[in-house]
């Protein structure tokens, strides 16, 4: 379960109350990336493959799946448009016995874009720029990268607009904009360095479920956490 809010944490709370939803949301990660294994900085881009160990999180996040929802669930099929996700999809599909092809992508789904540092070696933007990882494993804003509220505003008018869409919701999505959305989601408090709110982080192959603003997860992926 998401964790509540720890003694001498900021009380300050998203100003966007997030709208009441229609179903549950299962909010997952994808699998590991060759810029992963390769620890660059993976951030918006298009197509970075998954490796042999990522498509063995997609496969475990399948059978994780297929085990709490049975076989062809009710499930609306969402995807950040990125090569990496709609690969996890795929893999997961296979297991539920649904069609990939049905998946819906969003743009407002894809992961923080950390501008000139997008693609590049940690090791080499840390020599020039001192620690990249923040406190609680999220992502310096690159300076003319996409900052935290800018996310929450995206993924947030994809909340609004899928409110009042009928059944359970399956997403699959990224390290960095899924925290930010799963924040939003369960109302989580706004990071008083980030400005926006932001939900722990949680290994590549995970799964969050998200039901009346509540937050578990019933698949722990084994994948790099948090970012």
């Amino acid at each position: 379960m998401i964790p509540s809010q720890r003694q001498g944490e900021s009380d300050a709370r998203s100003t966007d109350i997030p709208p009441l939803r229609n179903g549950r949301d299962f909010v997952a990660r994808h699998g590991e990336t060759v810029f992963n294994a390769a620890h660059r900085l993976q951030g918006d881009a298009a197509h970075t493959p998954l490796t042999r160990a990522g498509f063995a999180q997609a496969d475990e996040l399948g059978r994780a799946l297929r085990d709490l929802l049975g076989v062809k669930p009710e499930l609306t099929l969402w995807s950040s448009p990125t090569g990496r996700a709609l690969q996890t999809l795929a893999v997961i599909c296979e297991h539920l016995e649904l069609d990939w092809h049905d998946a819906r992508t969003d743009a407002r789904l894809v992961e923080i874009d950390m501008g000139s540092w997008g693609g590049r070696y940690y090791a080499d933007v840390i020599d020039e720029v001192g620690p990249v990882m923040l406190p609680g494993g999220t992502l310096k804003p690159a300076p003319d990268g996409e900052t935290y509220p800018q996310i929450a505003a995206r993924v947030s008018g994809w909340i609004a607009d899928t409110a009042d869409d009928d059944g359970d919701k399956l997403v699959i999505m990224h390290g960095i904009s899924s925290r930010v959305m799963l924040g939003v989601m369960t109302d989580a408090p706004v990071d008083p360095l980030l400005g926006a709110p932001i939900a722990p982080g949680l290994p590549q192959g995970s799964v969050t479920l998200v039901e009346n603003g509540r937050a578990t997860v019933p698949h722990f992926g084994t994948g790099f956490a948090p970012a």
